[in-house]
């Protein structure tokens, strides 16, 4: 890090070149994406995507709806298996309403203003300090991405979806991707191995890995909860799509949802899903699925979130027993 005039600290500046050449990428994956977009758009007979809406069985719907449900709280846990890695004693029922509130603001306004700007309101209200809230963002965070690594890895490896002609990579690039996630997962559980227990400075923050077990544990979560994530969408496809294609499918498109920075990837994921599976179902069809799951996962939690938020705000104090600090010496 420089320092300015004043004497405080600012993160160097990224060399002129770099800046321009990761914002003209961006630009141009935004633009491929938009175009995708409107293509789409404009083929799609709305009419016919109302009735595959209309004609879902209330069987399927509430099967989506508990799955829905399954995967919130499954990934509420992240957080409850954060607590004893960070060091506090916040209790399951203060951290659950917390969790919830920042995982449905994240999917619909971002990861950073959602789940980690929310987190750091909420915690802190609940009397946590910035140091143990950064160790519960890292750790729920990486949770999310080594379940992620361990399911695209394998699924890409084996080359589960064939790629459509003229995509920017083939079936045998996207394998070649799937077996580099797979070596970076295998590098983590090794850092866990080799380096618990040592904390690393970064940025000001103290973070460590955790051990072994936890790790699995993280990736046992993390697994869960995308499989689970994509079980609404099957349930929600027609009968000629496989899960695992559905599986493979949502991986994708989540990565492109993230790399495109759009609100809860508007647009991005309907794109994704009617580009790979248009030619093994109706497009239509495919359509209502992804609408219908953005219902369930997307505004359904956002609207119960905004209540739950709510009541979060009208608290004043933090709860009782609280431990505000913990000994970076445990951590």
């Amino acid at each position: 890090m420089d320092r300015d005039a004043g004497g405080n600290r600012r993160m160097k500046t990224r060399h002129p070149a770099l800046r321009i050449a990761v914002r003209t990428v961006s630009l141009a994956f935004l633009a491929v994406v938009a175009f995708l977009i409107v293509r789409y758009a404009r083929a799609v007979d709305w009419g016919q995507v109302r009735t595959a809406i209309l004609g879902y069985t209330r069987g399927r719907l509430a099967l989506a709806g508990l799955l829905t449900a399954a995967s919130y709280l499954l990934y509420c846990g992240y957080d409850i298996a954060a607590r004893h890695y960070s060091g506090h004693d916040l209790q399951r029922r203060h951290i659950l309403p917390i969790v919830f509130v920042s995982y449905a603001l994240s999917m619909n306004i971002g990861a950073v203003l959602g789940g980690a700007g929310f987190r750091l309101r909420l915690y802190t209200r609940s009397g946590l300090s910035l140091g143990l809230i950064t160790r519960i963002i890292f750790f729920s965070t990486t949770t999310n991405w080594v379940g992620y690594l361990l399911l695209a890895g394998i699924l890409f490896a084996r080359r589960t979806l064939p790629m459509p002609a003229g995509w920017p990579f083939s079936g045998i690039g996207l394998q070649a991707i799937g077996i580099a996630m797979l070596c970076v997962l295998a590098a983590y559980l090794v850092a866990c191995r080799l380096t618990h227990g040592r904390v690393f400075h970064v940025r000001g923050h103290h973070v460590r890995l955790p051990s072994v077990h936890v790790a699995l544990l993280q990736i046992a979560m993390a697994t869960g909860n995308w499989m689970l994530m994509a079980g609404i969408m099957y349930v929600l496809m027609p009968n000629t799509v496989g899960y695992p294609v559905v599986l493979t499918v949502l991986l994708l498109g989540a990565v492109a949802a993230a790399a495109v920075h759009v609100p809860a990837g508007i647009g991005v994921m309907e794109a994704v899903f009617v580009a790979l599976l248009g030619d093994l179902a109706p497009r239509t069809e495919v359509l209502a699925a992804v609408l219908t799951y953005r219902a369930f996962y997307y505004l359904l939690p956002l609207v119960v979130a905004m209540l739950v938020y709510l009541g979060l705000e009208l608290r004043r104090r933090p709860p009782p027993g609280v431990a505000v600090q913990a000994s970076d010496q445990n951590r």
